[in-house]
């Protein structure tokens, strides 16, 4: 196998494994970063020689069926892939930036460079139901707040078919992305989307509130690899200790919750940030396949006392 991403196998009988490997060799090779929907040079060369041949997307080619690894790849399509491979590593956006799509618990969305690539542990919650124990029968009006492409308001659509879902960003671009996807998934009955600052214009009042909120804190920021900077910083950025777009959510979300609503909250690896911030605040961190420091969730009752203590 040749380092140059501009070649692929020397190899008159080349097929989609032997693409794949070669794939995989190419991204290991050249260092890119992973994190936007795999974790590893391999996945991600499935992934990127599964799309570019327009072949089915659910197989990692580890128990794939004999018939997908062994199929024979002409030498066009060889070029096309290779020079996927080679935008892949020259640009070094994520992959779900070339493909224009990113897939989120088995379910695919569309993105593009106007929304941050999905990829929140709140989609496991959703989807398995590890969040229905803190709902009840009057959680009827759900937000996503920080939509982004919207994934996680189509996901809270399809998990809870009698709730109505609104999906909110401070950017219009970011909205344009997620009325793409709630119009793929045909819910524009059920998910409303609405530009707001935080909750400035969203008084509800809400019975469940999701947000993966912009956390990283300023120093990770300043040594982001490439493919996180390519996305919006607007999505990223959380001041210096990541916790400026929460500490302002906490002080605005009791007026605009009901009584016994809850907010789950993704602070990615900023636990010690969190904590720090917020020392007296009773949450319930939730397990996820990252763990359980990755997700929280906090009523408003207790939200409700902290506001009390602080103004005190």
């Amino acid at each position: 196998m040749t380092s140059n991403p501009q070649e692929t196998p020397a190899s008159n009988a080349v097929t989609v494994g032997t693409l794949v490997e070669w794939g995989a060799q190419q991204l290991a090779s050249a260092g890119v970063s992973f994190g936007h929907g795999t974790t590893n040079a391999h996945d991600e060369a499935v992934w990127l020689v599964l799309w570019r041949l327009g072949l089915p997307l659910d197989s990692d080619l580890s128990d794939a069926p004999e018939s997908i690894k062994n199929k024979p790849v002409a030498p066009a399509d060889q070029a096309l892939v290779a020079t996927l491979f080679e935008e892949r590593i020259a640009t070094r956006k994520p992959a779900a930036y070339l493909t224009r799509e990113a897939w989120l618990q088995g379910i695919p969305f569309y993105v593009d460079e106007r929304a941050i690539v999905p990829r929140s542990f709140i989609a496991e919650l959703l989807v398995d139901g590890g969040a229905d124990e803190f709902l009840s029968d009057h959680t009827h009006r759900v937000l996503d707040l920080c939509t982004g492409n919207g994934s996680l308001a189509v996901l809270a659509a399809m998990a809870w078919p009698e709730v109505s879902v609104t999906g909110s960003d401070i950017s219009p671009d970011a909205l344009a992305v997620a009325r793409i996807n709630v119009d793929k998934h045909g819910l524009q009955d059920r998910v409303a989307l609405q530009l707001s600052d935080g909750l400035s214009t969203l008084p509800g009042p809400w019975d469940l509130i999701l947000c993966n909120p912009p956390y990283v804190n300023a120093a990770s920021m300043a040594t982001l690899p490439s493919e996180y900077r390519a996305e919006p910083a607007l999505a990223l950025a959380g001041g210096d200790d990541g916790m400026d777009f929460v500490r302002q959510l906490f002080a605005a979300a009791p007026a605009c919750m009901s009584e016994d609503a809850v907010l789950i909250l993704e602070i990615g690896n900023e636990r010690s940030h969190f904590e720090a911030a917020f020392p007296q605040l009773p949450v319930f961190w939730l397990d996820t396949s990252a763990g359980e420091d990755q997700v929280l969730l906090v009523t408003r009752q207790a939200l409700a006392a902290k506001t009390r203590l602080t103004a005190q």
